[in-house]
């Protein structure tokens, strides 16, 4: 009985009197949906290579780089001028934008799973408010605030240097503060999602707010975890605006404001160590987007379901 089903179903269509569809009807069917993906990927891989390339140049012009890997240097000189320069501090700038990364991203998950927790599953007064607060403050982007930070914390560094203009601890306040709001109603939603009914089973056993938070709700909402600890690390290794400001310190600089010394002057521009450090600052983040792969298509696409 099995291998008769499996032999009906690999019939071809002449056998079972089905016209043989066309290269035409294939292609206006579902072909256009391969044509556009291919065109998209060459899109999004050509700047990839094209940085790749000239990392591995021996040329520090990006004119030298148009035929990629043509001019290949195989002693990797760039990637050698990064750490050669004392006056450049490559590597730590390295660990300074993986340590106010991590921190930020890690105190960002848990601050806004606090309050998506509060706003989710408690009713108090000025709840509706302070969601629609949280919503309309994420309508100003934080570069408007610049110089109001700026201000803030020249003022602070007077009464807390370590806490104020050129710091880290600093700078991962300010990231803080810009993030909090929209982590917050990300996670909202999904925490929506969540049965209610579960937390009442667990206050009956005697459990606290803190207990079902940590016991039972961050191991039901790991995907949206993930995917706000991707977005803000993301957010915060590529800033510069923000980092520029802040930083007055060459050794505190984070990897996006120490590379622009490569290229900043107009006569001493360095495109290939540029590049050469570009392609090294990406490495954390893949490494953390292949680490949380699993969690980020369902962490995306959950929160929409309620809430």
């Amino acid at each position: 009985m099995t291998a008769t089903i499996v032999k009906e179903t690999r019939r071809s269509p002449e056998s079972t009197g089905q016209p043989r569809r066309s290269f035409g009807f294939w292609l206006r069917d579902k072909g256009w949906r391969h044509a556009v993906g291919v065109v998209m990927a060459l899109f999004a891989i050509f700047p990839l290579l094209y940085v790749l390339s000239a990392a591995l140049s021996s040329s520090s012009t990006l004119a030298g780089s148009n035929a990629l890997f043509s001019d290949f240097d195989s002693s990797f000189g760039n990637f050698q001028a990064l750490f050669s320069d004392p006056t450049r501090p490559f590597g730590r700038w390295f660990v300074n934008t993986l340590f106010i990364g991590i921190v930020t991203s890690a105190a960002s998950v848990l601050l806004g799973a606090l309050a998506a927790y509060a706003f989710s599953r408690m009713r108090f007064t000025g709840r509706r408010l302070g969601l629609l607060s949280l919503m309309l403050v994420q309508l100003f982007p934080q570069l408007l605030g610049i110089v109001a930070i700026f201000l803030l914390l020249s003022g602070i560094s007077d009464v807390v240097p370590w806490l104020g203009l050129g710091s880290q601890l600093g700078l991962i306040m300010v990231y803080l503060g810009g993030a909090l709001g929209v982590n917050t109603y990300l996670m909202y939603g999904f925490f929506n999602t969540v049965p209610k009914s579960l937390d009442e089973a667990a206050r009956i056993d005697g459990a606290s707010h803190a207990q079902i938070f940590f016991t039972i709700i961050l191991r039901l909402v790991t995907p949206i975890l993930a995917v706000v600890g991707l977005l803000s690390f993301i957010g915060i290794t590529s800033d510069f605006i923000i980092a520029s400001v802040v930083l007055t310190d060459p050794d505190a600089q984070t990897l996006a404001v120490g590379l622009y010394s490569y290229v900043a002057t107009q006569r001493a521009e360095n495109w290939g160590v540029f590049a050469a450090g570009a392609v090294l600052a990406a490495l954390p983040v893949m490494a953390l987007f292949l680490f949380l792969q699993k969690y980020i298509t369902s962490g995306l696409i959950s929160g929409s379901v309620k809430g």
